[in-house]
């Protein structure tokens, strides 16, 4: 009677932090938008489509985050495609961590701005499509602005993108002709 006693003492509390733990992190997944903003259409030529980006349009509001929803041990993103290379990146210039260019063939992601913070240059483990892969963070993907020069002529991200090179889809085992090839729902964590 004792070690049910002392099992049930030890138990309870472990169960009941594991799942405050879990729900924490599964409840809390939310983040207020700070703002909005009306598109307008880029100037001619101006907008790179390239990995099936898309270009502002007029009128259309855009919705802004200064947040991401916060980071846990699985944390639930989504998971959209990025040439970080010179003269073929979707956002324009080089990598915010480093002021440099990539290689398609490195992994690499670019977080959303909430994420993005102290996490330069860091590597994070991204699990999906039954597979894992370790990448090195090295841009933000910009959730407070966009639809000018600076953004590609593209509208601000979502707070819960992980933008990655080929190279991550490639080591995920994501068919380029399947249709979550682009945009796939995935979890990741801090390595």
């Amino acid at each position: 009677m004792k070690n049910q006693i002392c099992f049930s003492v030890v138990f309870v509390p472990s169960l009941f932090l594991l799942l405050v733990t879990k729900w924490s992190c599964v409840e809390a997944q939310t983040c207020s938008p700070s703002g909005t903003f009306t598109g307008k259409n880029p100037p001619p030529g101006q907008c790179n489509t390239e990995n099936d980006s898309q270009c502002c349009e007029e009128g259309k509001l855009y919705t802004t985050y200064t947040c991401s929803p916060p980071v846990c041990s699985s944390t639930p993103a989504t998971l959209t495609i990025n040439s970080f290379e010179a003269g073929g990146r979707d956002g324009g210039g080089k990598s915010k961590c480093d002021d440099q260019f990539h290689s398609d063939d490195t992994p690499v992601v670019a977080l959303s701005t909430g994420w993005f913070a102290n996490r330069c240059s860091n590597s994070i483990t991204i699990y999906g499509n039954g597979k894992s892969v370790q990448a090195m963070v090295v841009d933000e993907c910009d959730s407070t602005m966009g639809c000018d020069a600076e953004h590609a002529y593209q509208p601000p991200c979502p707070n819960n993108i992980v933008d990655a090179s080929k190279a991550v889809w490639k080591a995920l085992e994501v068919p380029e002709e399947s249709d979550d090839w682009g945009k796939l729902d995935i979890t990741w964590s801090d390595a």
